[in-house]
């Protein structure tokens, strides 16, 4: 992958995608949106953990801007010509790149952001995808999108949303500003902010933690966890009762 500007490897149970256009601050295109669907559903069933980073001091510049002023891009034609197509094709084109972000929140691994530098657009809605964000004292988030005229459309409403509360998601996203690591960390959007050159070593830390639970325990975790904003308190205890009673049958199956 590394011709589309990707570096896709699975190591055990730890995978990793690496944005690695480092000369152009790791901007985004279509054919990398699409190579990241494939790699998602073709993750072995041992994969527990996913860890996205950038290659370079930047996490990514977002989309190509080269894409945006109209240019084509590696045969990926500009943004705007979708304006031209019927509704009902660009839902489904766009649902295709949206692809590429969704499988991070898939309940079977946790997904982890290291993000350094800058994550503006589709780089700061790749971060939103993961589950945990792992940041260095530079990173500085934008939601760009509606500065352009556009709308966030990889999936990253939601996170935002359920991070850092509509009021706060609508003032990131309607103004476009920065947001940098320090206010990240205060407003949920940081678990954790460390020096650059301990990025590496934490995320390897994080990940071995997440390693230690079985994988079903995590996996049912995270999914009662995904769910529960939209259950009402009554739906979330039946969803409690339903993931253990799950994982007694797995566990007693498992000594069998």
């Amino acid at each position: 992958m590394t011709d589309l500007g990707l570096r896709l490897t699975v190591d055990g149970p730890v995978a990793r995608v690496v944005l690695d256009r480092p000369e152009v601050r790791n901007a985004q295109t279509p054919a990398m949106w699409r190579a990241l669907a494939d790699f998602g559903t073709t993750l072995p069933p041992e994969v527990r953990v996913v860890v996205v980073s950038g290659e370079g001091p930047s996490f990514s510049a977002g989309l190509d801007r080269r894409l945006i002023m109209g240019e084509t891009v590696d045969g990926e034609e500009p943004l705007l010509a979708l304006g031209a197509r019927p509704p009902a094709e660009v839902h489904e084109i766009i649902g295709g790149f949206q692809a590429g972000f969704s499988w991070l929140r898939r309940p079977e691994f946790v997904s982890i952001a290291a993000v350094q530098g800058h994550a503006v657009g589709a780089g700061f809605q790749l971060a939103l995808a993961c589950d945990l964000r792992v940041v260095t004292p530079d990173a500085k988030f934008s939601m760009r999108e509606p500065a352009l005229g556009l709308v966030p459309d990889l999936g990253g409403t939601q996170p935002l949303v359920q991070l850092v509360g509509y009021s706060r998601a609508l003032e990131i996203c309607a103004t476009s500003r920065w947001v940098e690591a320090d206010e990240a960390r205060q407003l949920g959007l940081a678990n954790i902010v460390v020096p650059a050159e301990e990025l590496a070593g934490t995320v390897k830390d994080l990940s071995s933690a997440l390693l230690t639970p079985l994988a079903g325990a995590v996996r049912e975790t995270k999914a009662l966890l995904l769910g529960a904003g939209d259950r009402s308190y009554e739906d979330q205890l039946k969803a409690e009762r339903g993931a253990q009673a799950r994982r007694l049958a797995e566990l007693l199956a498992s000594l069998g």
